[in-house]
């Protein structure tokens, strides 16, 4: 069962990947639901937000419940995976934020870590991948690396594919994309959203 294998792996590795963890009409549902118009993405926490475009290049929207019943349905399998990851690792997870991202062609996100300096928030990272028709040099892949800068992987952003990892322990970035790249970032947090 791929829970088994989401805790085995982060508790051995750090990370894992699940395949099909939605399937394509899930997905689609999902982006269904999703507005036309996104916001440029930007960098920092709170009095330190900025907009870098030679940082990162995609745009975001936040997932709510209100958007529609394929969010619902989405936000409610990540709840059950927050408890679970309590139950069995005793993360003391409290919360997930998650929003919908928009790589258009020639997006890119440079190498980072996703929690923001003096905060540690942010435990688990997801990206869950909607690109439907991704084929080999369409870009956007996310190479994973080791906090000694090791490349660990690259993987390619199929629809359906979820990638689970340890926020701090794990930089990361997004190859410049040839086509339109399309994703949901999310972290299971330590802390409540107020």
């Amino acid at each position: 069962m791929s829970i088994d294998k989401l805790i085995d792996s982060l508790a051995s590795q750090g990370w894992y990947v699940w395949d099909d963890f939605l399937d394509l009409s899930d997905v689609q549902a999902i982006k269904q639901c999703i507005p036309e118009t996104l916001q440029d993405a930007r960098i920092g926490y709170q009095s330190t937000l900025q907009d870098n475009k030679g940082i990162r290049g995609d745009q975001t929207v936040w997932l709510e419940s209100n958007m529609g019943a394929p969010i619902v349905r989405y936000l409610d399998k990540m709840e059950s995976l927050r408890q679970e990851l309590n139950y069995q690792l005793f993360l003391g997870l409290r919360d997930f934020e998650t929003h919908f991202c928009r790589y258009p062609n020639g997006g890119f996100y440079k190498k980072h870590v996703d929690n923001f300096k003096g905060q540690g928030r942010r435990k688990i990272t997801t990206v869950l991948y909607m690109n439907e028709s991704w084929q080999l040099g369409d870009g956007g892949e996310l190479v994973m690396y080791d906090l000694q800068d090791k490349a660990l992987f690259k993987l390619e952003p199929l629809a359906g594919r979820m990638v689970f990892f340890l926020s701090e322990d794990f930089p990361h970035e997004v190859l410049p994309t040839q086509q339109k790249r399309e994703s949901i970032a999310g972290w299971f947090l330590t802390e409540k959203i107020l």
